[in-house]
């Protein structure tokens, strides 16, 4: 990115806007929506608990957003509930109106060698979505830690059937990083098929959100940056961006 105002044009475009907390209610959900300022730039998505999902696409309609996703998330955010819960709850979020579905990728099982189980959850949660329906696996690259397992996971959510392979759920201690990202991206680039980018966690500002955007615009090329392909999943970003582009419209 050029400009700290092109950075922040682009990313509030790949903004999965997202309100993720134990206290969240319909109240705080529609003001999270309210917070979307259409005419300086609208995000792609909002994160929403599943119990949200509804409240989410009612709120987006009245302010007539309806084109913006509605994510939610499955698995969350240990990774570790059984398998059949987390089909009823992909099930349930589906049937409440969600566009993308985040699973937590099993990851403790994989850091204890169990790659079976990982690729078992991802496969599983794809089968379950309807074709307009997008899987976003969230890896914890965090908690994965080495370079290795990092690769691992990316590949298994590729084999899976993933359309974006996510950093982090934004609930452990370390969340996205440039140097997972580019192990990430690389391992997606390698896979010769179009899978998706999100980084989550930690992205706070448009001078952060540039370094993963130069980033990815280096390994990827420029048609990676967008919707499609790249998401920021973020909270306090909108803030900053917000007043990057009002500050130079003034």
């Amino acid at each position: 990115m050029t400009t700290q105002l092109d950075a922040a044009t682009l990313a509030v475009k790949l903004m999965d806007l997202t309100s993720l907390n134990d206290d969240d209610t319909t109240a705080s959900i529609q003001a999270l929506i309210t917070s979307i300022e259409p005419n300086v730039g609208i995000p792609a998505a909002v994160c929403v608990y599943s119990q949200f999902v509804a409240d989410a696409k009612l709120a987006l309609a009245q302010r007539e957003l309806s084109f913006v996703k509605v994510a939610t998330v499955t698995n969350f955010p240990t990774g570790n509930n059984p398998l059949n819960n987390v089909v009823n709850e992909t099930l349930i979020a589906i049937e409440r109106g969600a566009d993308e579905i985040d699973l937590v990728m099993p990851y403790q099982a994989l850091i204890d060698g169990d790659a079976d189980t990982a690729l078992h959850y991802v496969r599983a949660s794809k089968e379950l979505c309807p074709e307009h329906v997008q899987l976003k696996v969230i890896i914890e690259s965090g908690e994965l830690k080495t370079p290795e397992l990092i690769k691992q996971a990316t590949e298994l959510a590729i084999a899976g059937g993933a359309d974006f392979v996510k950093t982090s759920t934004g609930k452990v201690a370390i969340n996205a990083t440039l140097e997972a990202t580019e192990i990430m991206l690389s391992t997606i680039k390698q896979s010769s098929q179009v899978v998706g980018f999100k980084a989550a966690g930690g992205v706070k500002t448009v001078s952060d959100a540039s370094n993963y955007l130069r980033l990815a615009h280096d390994l990827m090329g420029e048609q990676y940056l967008q919707p499609t392909t790249f998401r920021f999943g973020a909270s306090s970003l909108l803030t900053d961006v917000y007043t990057v582009l009002n500050d130079a419209s003034e």
